[in-house]
């Protein structure tokens, strides 16, 4: 049987390579679909074996291997059509077993064709090989042949070929399988990597040579690589662990991880896991890589890190397996094994008395622990030696040093040494260690100082009757000096007294009542009132105390009822009287507030009855039916003591809803409000009217210009829109800007501008009443003999003696002379003023005592100048200018009428 699977060849491709006993993987016999006891199944191949330590075991009883590897079956044996698989074991003294699986199948076809002949014999191969096994990585020589392919139809025809097509041949990897066309001989013609290409899996077709027709089906085989231990294992990821310190033994660190790239299931990528170094702490378990400790006895404080080396190795660890080597780090967490520990046995300190709030000793501790954790950082304890409280201590976070302050003062007269017993401890618990938590002793030694006088007792207890009458004796509170124990030289003083209530003596500390002390005060709280009192010696230094003053009880307050404002609601209703409830309040205390008494006086109606409610209330109703209104009630309450007063309840009796009145009819009369809202644009009108009257009356009305006989000269309508005539400047005389004499010049810009007193902003001539703004002036200016400002030299000219009374306009109440600008103007503008006064008192004077005609020929106009002039000239100077034609006037329009009228000639 074994030349009909052609083991040869496979056998020829295995032996170079093999590292121990080898034997091939799988076998696939044809065998008779019944196989006889004692029929020879095949024969096991192998290479590298020792001959001599080498044995075989199966696992089928039904088949039993000899020592020369043939396979025999041991009983008749029936071979279902499915086929049938058993295993075959082979080792030797120099390695792992190795196992090889049978594969039994019958070639019913074989069996049709010889029907009849009464004859089974063997043939070759034929269409549908079995699968064709190829070591991976096989070092040649190459081509190599691998096994040949046989169709069915070759008998049929005589002259057939063969092609063959898929991975291996004409696909990727291409070139590494060849056949042979005539014969179907199929090789190898290099190496192949498992790990790249694991099978591969080929079509054949058979072909007739002389007509090129197809004599077969397709045939598809597969070629399988057989591993070889080609690959070492690896380390899936880094070591990196931590385990506690001083853990117990057999505590789990960590677990390696590794991989093998060869054929899973075989001895190949089997790991064994070994330790290389740190032996005597950890340990691995072979199989799953699992490293633990051995040991409770690691210690960060001596090596927080471990470097161990840990080995890998495939075939079970077998010495021909590959192996790789790799470093596991463990580092070891801290935990509170270390307690802090003092640098000294003991410490002394001495301190003021009567400090308070200071540091006095740093204590510095030392702690092997890791640093910045709850196991280093420290915290202390007063252990011994502060029941009074007069010591606290805090721990730096920064230095972990214990940092010891006074909280409360010190008294050199009661203590002068204090013993302390001060303990380090941790933030965390001490484990894995018997230490203890260590301790050391403090000496505080206290000083003496120069103190003020002390009080007798911090504070101090007096009970008063509220309105004891002034001067009444409380008590006395005394201080004395820390040191002679005496109240010698001690004065006495106030400090806090919210009531006033309280005088004491300077010199005894005694206690009077000075006004009147009411429980009942918003000073009082519960019933304490609180004095802080100063006392002071000879040296100026002082002491302070409290007293506090229990204010006692007296019916001093009558109940009064709160809702004595309130109109309190008596809801009708049909066939029931209805009631109010009457509640009263005291500001006293029991016994002397409730419960009260609640009667109607004597004398009253009989209208209402009273019914005592509770302690602190009463119900009030009417005894008959009344009409719907308002009703005030006299009603008496008393306290318990029978000390009150009658006071008198407002009742509304209505119908309500909800214990609401109801609300009254609407009435026909309007409301506040209303009349408002309807009277409002009443006035708004009236006050229209009023302006418009206001403007009426106001309005300017146009005026005849009078001559008047002692005015000097006439008036002029200054409303041309084109520039002046010229004037001779040298006829006019005007004072200097300063005091000085009066200088020639134009008058822009003076005072006819001010509004001071001119009370417009035009060119209008003095004496020519406004036609623009103001209609305050009337025409014409008087003049006067007098002297009131001016000396006659000073004037001495062409134009007189005669000046302007005193800056006065007639008719207007209103002076412009500059004693009313000293008052009520700046210097600057009595500067203004002043000269243009005396530039118009003169030109009045010159005014007033020439003709006519000199008015238009030489006083100045000043005219707003609005564009390039008019071809009619100027018409500035209206007086006797001749025979010249003023026709063109009437062409000027009606706006021009009264100019036309003032310029022409009568």
């Amino acid at each position: 049987m074994a030349n009909v699977i052609i083991f040869d060849i496979c056998l020829m491709l295995i032996l170079p390579c093999v590292e121990s006993c080898f034997i091939p993987t799988s076998l696939l016999v044809l065998v008779p679909q019944t196989i006889p006891a004692g029929y020879e199944i095949t024969k096991v191949e192998f290479a590298g074996c020792d001959t001599k330590s080498l044995h075989f075991t199966v696992n089928d009883p039904s088949f039993s291997v000899s020592s020369n590897g043939a396979v025999v079956a041991a009983r008749p044996v029936t071979v279902a059509t499915r086929g049938q698989t058993f295993s075959v074991w082979a080792q030797d003294n120099s390695g792992p077993e190795s196992e090889m699986e049978v594969h039994l199948i019958h070639n019913t076809m074989q069996e049709r064709e010889n029907t009849g002949k009464g004859l089974l014999k063997r043939s070759k191969r034929r269409w549908s090989p079995p699968p064709i096994n190829i070591l991976e990585n096989d070092k040649g020589p190459y081509p190599r042949q691998m096994e040949t392919i046989v169709s069915n139809s070759a008998v049929k025809y005589k002259h057939v070929f063969y092609n063959i097509s898929g991975p291996g041949y004409n696909k990727d990897p291409v070139g590494v399988f060849t056949m042979d066309h005539n014969t179907g001989m199929l090789f190898v013609h290099k190496a192949v990597d498992r790990e790249a290409f694991p099978s591969f899996t080929l079509v054949t077709r058979v072909f007739d040579q002389s007509t090129g027709v197809e004599t077969d089906l397709p045939l598809n085989f597969q070629i399988v690589v057989d591993d070889v231990n080609d690959n070492k294992p690896e380390f899936k990821d880094t070591m990196q662990f931590t385990v506690a310190e001083r853990c117990q033994t057999g505590t789990v660190v960590g677990k390696v991880e590794a991989t093998d790239r060869d054929q899973e299931g075989t001895q190949h990528v089997k790991i064994r896991y070994s330790l290389l170094s740190e032996l005597a702490l950890f340990s691995i378990h072979p199989q799953t890589g699992v490293i633990s400790t051995i040991t409770n006895t690691l210690d960060r404080e001596v090596k927080d890190t471990h470097m161990v080396i840990v080995q890998i190795r495939d075939m079970d660890g077998a010495p021909n397996g590959l192996f790789s080597t790799g470093t596991a780090t463990i580092r070891l967490t801290d935990i509170n094994d270390n307690p802090p520990t003092f640098t000294k046995t003991s410490y002394k300190v001495s301190v003021k008395e009567n400090e308070a709030e200071k540091l006095v000793l740093r204590i510095p501790v030392e702690d092997k622990d890791l640093i910045n954790t709850s196991n280093w950082r420290s915290k202390f304890v007063i252990t011994k030696g502060n029941e009074n409280g007069n010591f606290r201590i805090e721990s730096d976070p920064i230095t972990n040093e214990g940092l010891l302050y006074i909280s409360k003062p010190l008294n050199y007269e009661a203590r002068k040494i204090i013993k302390l017993e001060i303990t380090a401890q941790n933030e965390a618990e001490l484990i894995g260690t018997t230490a203890q938590w260590l301790h050391v002793p403090v000496d505080v030694t206290v000083d003496d100082v120069d103190e003020g006088p002390e009080f007798t007792a911090p504070t101090i207890h007096f009970y008063v009757k509220e309105n004891v009458p002034n001067g009444t004796l409380i008590g006395r509170y005394t201080a004395v000096d820390p040191e002679t124990k005496s109240s010698d030289g001690i004065k006495y003083y106030k400090i806090i007294d919210q009531g006033s209530w309280i005088n004491v003596d300077r010199n005894t500390g005694e206690l009077r009542v000075a006004n009147t002390i009411d429980r009942e005060s918003k000073f009082v709280q519960d019933g304490l009132y609180n004095i802080t009192m100063k006392a002071v010696d000879a040296s100026s230094k002082t002491g302070t105390g409290t007293v506090i003053i229990q204010v006692e009880d007296v019916n001093d307050h009558v109940p009064i009822l709160p809702s004595i404002d309130k109109m309190l609601v008596l809801c009708e209703k049909e066939g029931e009287s209805g009631s109010v409830l009457v509640v009263a309040e005291d500001l006293d205390q029991i016994p002397f507030s409730s419960p009260f008494s609640f009667n109607l006086p004597e004398g009253h109606k009989g209208e209402w009855s009273v019914t005592r409610f509770n302690n602190t209330a009463a119900t009030l109703q009417p005894i008959k039916s009344l009409p719907l209104g308002k009703y005030e009630v006299a009603l008496e309450v008393k306290d318990v003591q029978g000390f009150g007063t009658t006071q008198t309840v407002k009742v509304r009796i209505c119908q309500c809803t909800d214990g609401v009145c109801l609300a009254k009819p609407l009435s026909a009369s309007l409301g506040g409000l209303a009349l408002l809202a309807m009277l409002l644009p009443l006035a708004l009108l009236l006050l229209l009217c009023l302006l418009l009257v206001f403007f009426c009356v106001t309005k300017t009305e146009k005026r005849a210009l009078e001559d008047m006989g002692d005015s000097g000269g006439i008036l002029l309508k200054s409303n041309t829109e084109a520039p002046g005539e010229e004037v001779d400047s040298s006829l006019i005389n005007m004072p200097t800007i300063t005091l000085g004499p009066a200088v020639k010049g134009s008058v822009k810009g003076s005072v006819l501008a001010s509004s001071e007193w001119v009370g417009n902003k035009s060119s209008s001539t003095i004496g020519v009443p406004n036609t623009q703004e103001s209609r305050l002036y009337k025409s014409g200016v008087v003049t006067t003999d007098t002297q009131d400002f001016y000396s006659a030299g000073q004037y001495n000219s062409q134009y007189g003696t005669q000046q302007f009374n005193g800056g006065h306009l007639l008719g207007s109440g209103m002076g412009f002379g500059y004693n009313h600008l000293v008052q009520d103007s700046a210097p600057a503008l009595f500067h203004t003023w002043q000269t243009n006064g005396y530039y118009i008192d003169q030109k009045l004077a010159y005014l007033g005592t020439e003709e006519d005609g000199r008015y238009a020929d030489d006083i100045i106009h000043s005219y707003g100048f609005e564009g390039v002039g008019s071809a009619a000239g100027s018409v500035g100077c209206c007086s006797d200018i001749g025979e010249e034609n003023l026709d063109f006037l009437n062409t000027l329009g009606p706006k021009f009428k009264t100019l036309a009228g003032i310029c022409t000639k009568t």
